[in-house]
Order: C-alpha cells, then structure tokens, then sequence
C-alpha cells in the first residue's frame, strides 16, 4: 500500500502547487488590483459604440450567419490539423475521408457563395 501511494505522490505535490499558485495569484490580484475605475472602463462596450435600446431587440440574422460561418469553418480547421499531423500513418481510407469531408465543406461554401451570404450590405 505504502508503495502504491508513493507512486501518488508526485500527483498529489502537482495538485498542492497548483492549488497554492492558483490561490496565491487570487489574492495578489486583489491586494494590489487598482480600484479607482473611470467612467470610461466601467462603461459597456458592445461593438465599438455605447449600448443603446432595449436589450431584447432583434438582431439582423446575418450577425447570426456570420458566427455560423466562423464555427462551421474553425471545426474544419481543427478536423484538418490532426489529420495532417499523422497525415503518413491515415491511409488511403483516411485521406478520401478527409477528402469527401473538405468537398462537403466546399461545396457548401460555394452554396452560401453563390447565394449571397458572405456580403454585407
């Protein structure tokens, strides 16, 4: 038993620095943070300009499409990295997967292309 919690200590010394490091950057945070804020950093930002109307108006649906878009593109990315980091050990049946993957992609893209959904008017 005693050898079976040896192997546990490192562990265990891990998560105790991690912990003090944690609570030690908390507190120096609030012991030498500044509190005399100006109007202009308590003030809301929200895209550049002073909020403005109620907060439960509607928002055009290509604010929408935009973040759509950015998600659909940044899961593609992030398919596509580790598939080129082992890129030699996939084999032909994971290179025509990532292939039929990337035209799916594409042709969507061309989709959206053609319909108008990348301008802004």
């Amino acid at each position: 038993m005693e050898e079976l919690l040896r192997n546990y200590l490192p562990i265990v010394i891990f998560l105790a620095v991690a912990v003090a490091l944690g609570v030690v950057l908390i507190l120096a945070a609030v012991l030498i943070a500044v509190r005399n804020p100006d109007p202009e950093k308590i003030s809301a930002y929200e895209c550049g300009f002073n909020a403005f109307d109620d907060a439960r108006m509607k928002f055009d649906v290509r604010f929408y499409l935009v973040a759509i878009l950015f998600i659909i593109f940044d899961l593609e990315i992030a398919f596509l990295f580790p598939w080129a980091v082992a890129f030699k050990d996939v084999g032909t049946l994971g290179f025509w997967s990532m292939i039929v993957f990337l035209g799916v992609l594409t042709i969507g893209f061309a989709y959206e292309w053609k319909k108008g959904a990348l301008e802004w008017d």
